[in-house]
């Protein structure tokens, strides 16, 4: 298993708190009502995983106190937070990168190719798998990260818009 305390760094990757990690156990009641309300949404994401719709994927988003696991499992769907210094779960694929970069691909406006290949994004495991993800992913109409921005109302929108700005004044740099 990898040891993910000490996780390769990614260029621009500094972990940036501005408080205190919430307890995970908060969290957890917040992420599942996320992907069901996503899966609820964009029910044909799971046709387009195909084969890999029940795959176990790891995300370490850089600047998160924790890692996520999704499960995109059409009767279940899941989306876990977990302690960084506990052990890593199984899973089929792990997608590294910093937290606007992710936010782009779920947001429709980053390209998964040029931050894979620019190494601003680290794939391990299965491949296939990640290939499919980021294909479901581009093939939603609208945006999931508008869709998850408006189950907060306006706080939500408020902070997506704050977030892309971020995104611009990154890509500008």
């Amino acid at each position: 298993m990898e040891d993910l305390r000490h996780s390769r760094t990614l260029p621009g990757q500094g972990l940036v708190r501005l408080m205190p990690p919430p307890p995970l156990f908060l969290l957890q009641p917040l992420l599942a009502r996320v992907v069901r309300r996503v899966a609820a949404l964009h029910p044909a994401l799971f046709d387009r995983l195909g084969p890999h719709a029940r795959d176990r994927f790891l995300l370490d988003v850089g600047g998160l106190p924790f890692l996520l696991l999704l499960v995109p499992d059409p009767a279940a769907p899941r989306l876990q937070a977990l302690r960084r210094a506990g052990p890593v779960p199984p899973h089929e694929a792990r997608i590294a990168g910093r937290f606007l970069d992710l936010l782009g691909l779920i947001d429709g406006g980053a390209d998964g190719d040029a931050l894979f290949f620019s190494r601003d994004l680290d794939i391990s495991g299965d491949t296939e798998a990640v290939v499919c993800l980021r294909n479901a992913l581009d093939d939603v109409e609208g945006s999931i990260a508008e869709d998850v921005a408006g189950m907060f109302g306006p706080p939500g929108r408020l902070a997506l818009a704050s977030l892309r700005r971020a995104q611009d004044r990154a890509a500008a740099r």
